[in-house]
């Protein structure tokens, strides 16, 4: 009896140790995508009241749990049912972030801004009257956008421990989900309220709290532009970067171009290190407008009935 219960607490040693590395292995092939994960969230719920911040990271993240809910059991599935359809969903899901990408460059481009004081004010009662309406919009796209990039973690994640037992699979694939929600949204919840904390900072006897407050009130911001432009950049990476790998002439393109500039004297390594990034940013900018050039071709073919 007492053998036995060693030997069964030795197997649970043993598999913990095996969770363990796994998820440590995981978490670094997946770093690059969480990076572009929190710039893209924390773009998508910027512009909301104030007060409103933080129920709205709460909400997304909630979103977020449920979309990871939903894939880490259909990823297994999938890696036991239909292994090959696991590449086709995920170039459906990068099409989407590029077609997404190009639609907010081509809002930013025809936005028009209001003239004149009294479209000035129009636009700001149109704005207070939709206010409900312009955060749910937020929480869905950001939901969205979220669920794709959980995607590719968990693929990405699952093909770490493609050999390893099934019980191992899903406790990794569990644990990366958890942590990795948990660690965006807190950073995304941190980064919305930089502005609010700087200016509890200045509000403080201290002249150092002063200063540090100010200056958070400052960068604030600047960092929220920064990241809008991140975020929409990250777009066309993560979805150039799915397509490139997921198509084999383009990736093949992609490394024999590595190569190629690498040879490149003295500046060839420094190049070659940022070519698979331009490429993947051209891709995902090109599938973007593909995509958007088609949706608006049958558009013009299918229009919606103008009937309520």
């Amino acid at each position: 009896m007492a053998s036995s219960l060693l030997l069964l607490l030795d197997d649970i040693a043993t598999v913990l140790d095996d969770v363990a590395v796994m998820s440590k292995m995981a978490a670094k092939k997946t770093a690059g995508v969480l990076g572009d994960d929190l710039a893209l969230n924390a773009q998508q719920v910027s512009g909301v009241r104030s007060e409103r911040e933080l129920p709205v990271v709460w909400r997304v993240a909630k979103g977020s749990f449920v979309n990871k809910l939903i894939l880490v059991p259909l990823a297994l599935l999938i890696s036991v049912v239909a292994p090959w359809l696991i590449n086709p969903l995920l170039v459906v899901g990068g099409l989407f972030l590029c077609y997404e990408g190009v639609e907010k460059v081509l809002h930013s481009l025809h936005k028009k801004k209001a003239k004149t004081a009294e479209e000035a004010q129009q636009e700001l009662i149109k704005t207070e009257t939709d206010l409900a309406t312009f955060e749910n919009e937020k929480i869905k796209g950001a939901v969205r956008t979220d669920f794709i990039l959980s995607a590719e973690i968990i693929v990405i994640s699952l093909g770490t421990v493609a050999t390893a037992a099934f019980s191992v699979k899903v406790t990794v694939l569990s644990i990366i989900a958890i942590a990795m929600t948990i660690g965006v949204y807190g950073l995304v919840a941190f980064i919305v309220k930089i502005d609010d904390i700087g200016l509890h900072l200045s509000e403080q006897a201290s002249n150092f709290k002063q200063s540090v407050g100010r200056g958070l009130l400052a960068f604030a911001p600047i960092l929220m532009k920064i990241l809008s432009i991140v975020g929409t950049l990250a777009m066309f990476l993560v979805g150039g970067g799915i397509i490139n790998h997921a198509i084999p002439l383009v990736h093949h393109f992609t490394e024999d171009s590595v190569e190629y500039v690498q040879e490149i004297p003295n500046i060839g390594s420094i190049f070659g290190a940022l070519t698979p990034t331009l490429i993947n940013f051209a891709v995902g900018f090109i599938a973007g407008l593909i995509v958007v050039a088609l949706i608006g071709l049958v558009k013009k073919v299918w229009p919606r009935s103008k009937a309520s």
